[in-house]
């Protein structure tokens, strides 16, 4: 038994060290699937919500977003908190050309939905539409994956948003970090179309928010 210890303990670290690898490869595949399904869709995106459901989705993702920061191993979100938005279809698909970035976008600020793809706060606008719709997804750890690399952008670089209604750009026009429950970052701007993207800063303290105004 002794001289299987080593080869045990051997064995044991090969499997801590390539586990969070194989979990990176399994979220990936799952994106890539997402992507593949935004080309077979069916139905238009539709804005929906009321301010206090609005509330109640912000609150959700600022934590997820914390929570993954913090821990790589995220908890079952509590039943009450989650959504019955079906996140299986991804509504868009979102592209920050200057830091390489492609991404599904789901329905509904839920854990599930969080790990691989962005996610359209539902109660906010619609891409393409008046009003401020807004886009969240985890920093991630890991070079170049979901938003890690969104505090390299800067005023006047573009971002498109391909739904099944048509394609929109939007111009960055304001980067700012915000404390988690500050909601001022869902505000419309008039009759304005803007987009806010939500991630967080390192840590998890705070948000990094992404503001863009669509292009005529």
């Amino acid at each position: 038994m002794r001289k299987l210890l080593p080869y045990l303990l051997i064995l044991l670290g090969g499997l801590i060290i390539i586990t969070p690898k194989l979990l990176e490869w399994k979220e990936d595949h799952e994106q890539n699937e997402l992507m593949q399904m935004t080309k077979q869709w069916e139905a238009k995106q539709q804005n929906a919500g009321q301010n206090s459901s609005l509330t109640v989705e912000f609150q959700r993702a600022s934590r997820l977003l914390a929570e993954a920061e913090t821990d790589e191993s995220v908890p079952a979100l509590q039943p009450e908190l989650m959504s019955s938005v079906d996140g299986e279809t991804p509504i868009a698909v979102i592209e920050i050309p200057v830091i390489g970035v492609k991404l599904p976008v789901l329905e509904g600020a839920t854990q599930e939905n969080m790990r691989h793809a962005a996610v359209h706060m539902s109660g906010t606008a619609a891409p393409g539409a008046a009003g401020n719709a807004a886009i969240a997804a985890h920093r991630a750890r890991t070079e170049g994956r979901l938003f890690n690399r969104l505090d390299k952008v800067k005023n006047g670089d573009t971002i498109s948003i391909t739904t099944p209604s048509g394609k929109f750009v939007y111009a960055i026009d304001g980067i700012k970090i915000v404390e988690p429950t500050d909601l001022s970052v869902l505000s419309n701007r008039g009759e304005e179309s803007i987009l806010t993207l939500i991630t967080c800063t390192p840590g998890g303290k705070q948000r990094l928010i992404v503001q863009a105004k669509l292009q005529p």
